[in-house]
C-alpha cells in the first residue's frame, strides 16, 4: 500500500467526530437516493412501456394486412379482401413474422332487458392464439368453435358486461343492420369477461366468431376484414411493414400498417415517458454530483493543515491530490453499492405487493409495472462512478494553491 492510500483510509476510517464526518454521510446519502431513484425511474418506465405495449400488440398485432383505404380510423369496419394463399405464404416466411391470424369486424348493438350498448365485434377463429390475450381474461373461457356452423359464444369486456348489467353464462340479445337495411337480432351467450384497461377496446370491443361476421356481412367463405401479423421483435414492425408491403406476392389492393400507426396517440404517449425518464435521471444526478463536490472542497479545507504539513515533508501535488481522490472514491462506491441495493429492494417491494397504485382509466393499468434491465443497472452505476470521479478532480486543484508556511498556521 502506497503513502496515499495509507493516509486516505485513515481519514476515512477515523471515527473521531467532526463536521466533514457529518457532511460525508450527506453526501453519501444523496448518492444513495440518487443511484436509487435513476434505477427505479428506469425500472418503472421500462415496466409502464412494455405493459402498455404489451396489451395493445396482444389485441391488434404488430402489423395490419387491410385493404387499401385512406384516412381509416383505429376501430372501423373493413372493406373484405380475398385469401390470398402465395401472398398469405410469403408472409409467413419471412423470418421476423411469428404468427399471422385473419379477423374481421363489425358494428352491433347489445341488449339485456332494458340496457343497450354498441359495440364492434370482432370475429376470429380457431387458429387465433388467445394465449396471447389470457392476461386480459377475467372470467369464463375463450370461444369454443365448432366445424358446422358459427359459434354462438361471444366473449365482452367489463365495461360492457357493467353497462348490460349481464353476469358469465348470460344470453344476450345481438343486433346486425344487414346489408340491405333491415336490423337482424341474434342470441349469443357470454363465455367470457375480459379486461385491458385501455378504454378504446374495452369500450368498444367484443369477440366473436369470424364465421359470424362473414354470415352477417354476406361474405363468401374466402374473404376476411383482414390480417393481424404478430413479429419476433416489435421494434422491427416498421421496417418489416414497409418490406412485406414490397413483396412481389403482395396484392396490390392490400395495405400494411404497423400499429404504431394505428394508434400515434398511445405511443407518442409512451415516447414521452422517456424524457421524463432523462429529466429526473438527470435532476438526481446532479443532485449526486453537487454533493459529491461540495463534501470534497469541504474534506479539503478541514484537512488544510495536513496538507501544509505534507508539502513541508516533500509530498507532490499529485500525492496529496490522490489523496483526496481515494477518499472521495470510497465515498461515491459506499453510495453507489448502498443505493443500488436500496434501489433493487424498492422494486422487489413493489413487485411483490404492488404498494405504488395507479389510476388505471389514465394510465392503463391500476398498479405500476416493474422490468429490471440489468445493463442499465450496470451502466447507471458505472456512469455514475465515472463521471463522480471525473468531476471530482476539480476540487483537488485547491491542493496545488495551498503554500506550506500559511496552511500550518491555518486554524
Amino acid at each position: 500500500m502506497d503513502v496515499a492510500s495509507f493516509i486516505a483510509n485513515r481519514i476515512a476510517f477515523n471515527r473521531q467526530n467532526s463536521f466533514s464526518r457529518f457532511i460525508i454521510r450527506l453526501s453519501v446519502a444523496a448518492t444513495i437516493i440518487s443511484v436509487a431513484a435513476m434505477i427505479v425511474a428506469l425500472a418503472l418506465v421500462n415496466g409502464f412501456q412494455e405493459t402498455v405495449s404489451n396489451k395493445v400488440f396482444s389485441f391488434s398485432g404488430h402489423i395490419r394486412v387491410q385493404y387499401k383505404q385512406a384516412l381509416r380510423g383505429p376501430v372501423t369496419e373493413e372493406i373484405p379482401i380475398e385469401i390470398n394463399a402465395a401472398a398469405e405464404a410469403a408472409i409467413r416466411k419471412d423470418s421476423r413474422v411469428k404468427s399471422m391470424h385473419p379477423y374481421a369486424t363489425r358494428y352491433a348493438i347489445l341488449k339485456n332487458v332494458d340496457a343497450m350498448e354498441g359495440v364492434l365485434l370482432k370475429g376470429l377463429n380457431r387458429e387465433f392464439d388467445f394465449t396471447l390475450l389470457k392476461p386480459f381474461l377475467k372470467e369464463g373461457h375463450w370461444i369454443n368453435f365448432n366445424d358446422s356452423s358459427y359459434s354462438r359464444d361471444i366473449i365482452v369486456s367489463a365495461h360492457t358486461a357493467k353497462q348490460l348489467q349481464v353476469k358469465l353464462n348470460d344470453k344476450i340479445l345481438i343486433y346486425f343492420i344487414r346489408p340491405d337495411g333491415s336490423l337482424r337480432p341474434d342470441k349469443l351467450d357470454v363465455v367470457g369477461i375480459y379486461k385491458t384497461g385501455i378504454d378504446d377496446y374495452d369500450k368498444n370491443i367484443s369477440i366473436g366468431d369470424l364465421k359470424l361476421i362473414r354470415r352477417l356481412n354476406d361474405w363468401k367463405e374466402t374473404e376476411i376484414g383482414g390480417y393481424e401479423v404478430f413479429l419476433t421483435d416489435f421494434n422491427q414492425m416498421e421496417k418489416t411493414s414497409e418490406d412485406l408491403y414490397a413483396m412481389t406476392d403482395f396484392p396490390e389492393t392490400w395495405d400494411t400498417q404497423p400499429i404504431r400507426s394505428i394508434y400515434p396517440n398511445i405511443f407518442d404517449w409512451l415516447n414521452l415517458q422517456d424524457l421524463t425518464r432523462n429529466v429526473l435521471i438527470g435532476f438526481m444526478g446532479g443532485v449526486a454530483l453537487i454533493n459529491l463536490i461540495t463534501c470534497l472542497i469541504i474534506l479539503v479545507l478541514e484537512r488544510i493543515r495536513m496538507v501544509g504539513v505534507l508539502k513541508a515533508l516533500g509530498a507532490t501535488d499529485w500525492m496529496i491530490q490522490k489523496i483526496f481522490l481515494r477518499h472521495s472514491i470510497l465515498i461515491t462506491s459506499a453510495g453507489i453499492l448502498l443505493g443500488t441495493i436500496f434501489g433493487l429492494f424498492l422494486l422487489y417491494i413493489q413487485k411483490t405487493t404492488g404498494f405504488i397504485q395507479l389510476k388505471e382509466e389514465a394510465y392503463y393499468m391500476s398498479e405500476a409495472a416493474v422490468k429490471i434491465v440489468w445493463w442499465q443497472v450496470l451502466l447507471v452505476c458505472a456512469l455514475t462512478f465515472l463521471v463522480s470521479l471525473l468531476v471530482l478532480t476539480i476540487p483537488t486543484y485547491i491542493v496545488k494553491k495551498v503554500k506550506p508556511v500559511k496552511a500550518i498556521q491555518f486554524k
